[in-house]
This record gives C-alpha cells, structure tokens and sequence, in this order.
C-alpha cells in the first residue's frame, strides 16, 4: 500500500459529453498539476475534476502523476463500452446527439467550406436535434413552415436564446442551400430583431490585478496576450509560434473571423513575458500547447480567466472575449482612432467598432450631472439642501 494520495479514475458524461472523472482528496499539489499539464476542468455538479474522453490519454496521465500520487485505473477499465451512455432515470435532453448519423455530405461541406471547429460542432449538433425532431419524415419534404414551426417550438419550450436561434436557423438553412443546392429564399426564414446591447468591459485596474494575480508563468501569458492584443480566444488558441514576430512588435493573426488574416500590436510588456515563457516551455508548433503538444483547450482559457478573477477578488464573472472589449475601449479612452482600433479588431467597418463609445468614460468625461450643478457646496451629509 503507498503512502501517496490517490486519484480515482472512472468514465462518466458532463453535459452530454463523454468524459474521464478525477476523484481525490484534497491536494493542492495534484491541482496545481493538473491545471498546468492538463484540460481538466472542475464540476460544481459532479464533485470532481474532469476530462474530456477525447482529450486522455492514459499512459500520459501516468506519466504525468505517478510522482505525486497512486493512481487506481480499475473503475475506467471495468465500465464496458466507453461509448455508452449511463443508465439514467431521467433521459439526457440531447442524448439522441451520440446516436444519430448526419448525411454524409454535410460534414464534408462544412469542411470543405473551411467553416471554424467550433461552428462545425454547432452545426452538427442542432442539425441533429433538427433530424430527431422529424425522425418520422424524409428530410427532403420538410417545408418552410414546418421548420418555422420547429423554432418556434424551441423558442417557447427550451427558452433558446436570440443567437442561438440565429444558429439553429443557419444549420438547418446548411443543408438545404448549400448541400442540397435548393433555391435560398424559399429557405429564408424570417429571423428574430437583434438586441443591442453593449459589450461588457473591465476597468484597467481590474485587469492589473487579474494579471497580478496568476503565478503560473503560462497562465499569465495566456491572459495577458488576448488582453494586450485584442485577441479572439479562438485566435489565441490558433497562435504559432513564428505568428509573433518581436522585431516589428506585431502578431500576425491567421484565417480570423470571416477567414481573414491580419496583424496586431505585440506590447513590450506581453513580449518580455512570452520570452520567458517560451524558454520555460519551449513549445513546439503551437505558441500555447496542450496535452501531446496539441492545441490548447479554449474551455481551459476560460478558467484560468476565472480562477485568476477570484484570487484577485473580483465579483463579477469576466469572459475572455470582455478582455478584447476592455482592450478595444481602453484604447478608445487614450485617444487611439477608431480606424486604427478597427484594424486592430479585425472589424469589417468602424460602425462595428462605434459600440465602444457607447461605454467608454471618455465620451462622458466633459458632460456635467445636472445634480453637481445644482447641488454643488450642499452639504447632504447633513440632510441639508
């Protein structure tokens, strides 16, 4: 028997995905190692850190861990199938995802047209609710109504969101346009007014004491690029490493949104770092590596944006896309112009970017509060006006 701690391992399905469960007490160490050499993500839900199946890799994990801790591997080799499900009393919502087969030719379009993974993983997967919603019917006869009907139907029992709408629509309108080839506007499906929001932004401050707050050298760069950049998490996570270029400081971005390249602004601050990351880590092909050298994970970018927030103590949820919305407003607010913040964004037309106005303290800096006007010298401590 060793004296080492011990960590559990066992297939199980997070939000419908298959995945290997991490159970062990308490230690420190063991998290610390997994948040620097794997993807494993925590679930509040389940107790436990995980994995994603298609990501683990077993005699690595050994590899990785047998310093720290014994690992017992019977639970995820006496589970049968991996690829089956668990008995459940209540059916997993999108079960049917794992069992139906897409045309053929779908997928194919989609990487023929080069459409990003993350939109391929959208696609297939509502385009599968899409087929096991009309199970019963050849999908060639479905007619407009029918399909509106089925948004509709989503709308008013899943709740689905405006933009999520917007993609179910697109997934659908995928196969009979651009697979099948069939005349578009008979597919035009109204689709829902677009709210406008603002984008949600951070203050300077807070993301100094986000930074401030990471230790581990990797992590720090990682948020450190897409803020001092303005990167896209996608973006970030497709960086090579001659993609930076420290001579020039700028960092060419490939094949961005709408599949087109541009380049942005390296900060001396963000390149002394990636120095001495690189020589830390000396990554192979990709600037930021997973597990095997592969990409990294862009659900793992989003906690380690989380966790750094909590150490710094901030109460509010910070994504890493508010990181690229605080970098576009803050350079608004030092007088930087807008064609210039455009190019660095990658934004098809200033009115895009224009929305940073609308929360940049810049634009309300010179504007007075008709209360200071007309209260000015009361003394309202007092109650006195």
């Amino acid at each position: 028997m060793t004296d080492k701690p011990q960590i559990l391992l066992s297939n199980d399905y997070h939000n419908v995905e298959p995945v290997i469960c991490l159970k062990f007490k308490y230690d420190q160490q063991i998290i610390n190692r997994l948040k620097k050499v794997t993807t494993a993500t925590w679930s509040s839900s389940k107790r436990c850190w995980y994995i994603q199946r298609d990501e683990f890799k077993l005699e690595l994990f050994f590899e990785q861990f047998r310093d720290l801790a014994y690992i017992d591997y019977s639970a995820f080799k006496n589970t049968g199938d991996k690829n089956e499900a668990p008995e459940q009393k209540h059916p997993l919502p999108y079960i049917h995802r794992q069992q139906i087969k897409l045309p053929d030719e779908y997928l194919e379009k989609l990487e023929q047209k080069r459409y990003s993974i993350s939109t391929i993983k959208s696609y297939t997967a509502y385009f599968k609710d899409f087929i096991d919603y009309f199970s019963n019917r050849d999908l060639d006869s479905i007619e407009k109504d029918e399909i509106n009907r089925y948004i509709l139907h989503l709308i008013r029992s899943q709740k689905i969101s405006e933009s999520q709408q917007n993609q179910r629509i697109n997934a659908i309108k995928f196969y009979y346009e651009k697979v099948l080839g069939l005349n578009r506007e008979f597919y035009n499906i109204e689709r829902p007014r677009q709210k406008h929001t603002l984008p949600k932004i951070i203050s300077e401050n807070d993301v100094v004491r986000i930074i401030e707050s990471i230790d581990n050298i990797k992590h720090k760069a990682i948020i450190t690029t897409i803020y001092s950049s303005g990167l896209r998490r996608s973006e970030l996570i497709n960086l090579r490493k001659q993609d930076i270029d420290f001579d020039r400081n700028i960092i060419f971005i490939r094949g961005a949104k709408g599949k087109k390249d541009r380049i942005t602004i390296l900060s001396k601050t963000n390149a002394a770092l990636l120095i001495i990351y690189l020589k830390e880590y000396s990554p192979n092909y990709w600037l930021f590596e997973g597990p095997e050298r592969g990409q990294y994970n862009a659900s793992s970018v989003g906690r380690i944006l989380h966790d750094a927030t909590e150490r710094a103590g901030i109460n509010k949820t910070i994504t890493p896309h508010m990181l690229r919305h605080s970098f576009a407003t803050h350079l608004l607010e030092q007088g930087v112009d807008m064609r210039y913040i455009q190019n660095l964004l990658g934004h098809e037309t200033t009115k895009t970017t224009e929305i940073y106005t609308h929360v940049s303290k810049k634009s309300l800096a010179n504007i007075r509060s008709p209360l200071d006007r007309f209260l000015d010298n009361k003394d309202l401590n007092n109650n006195k006006l």
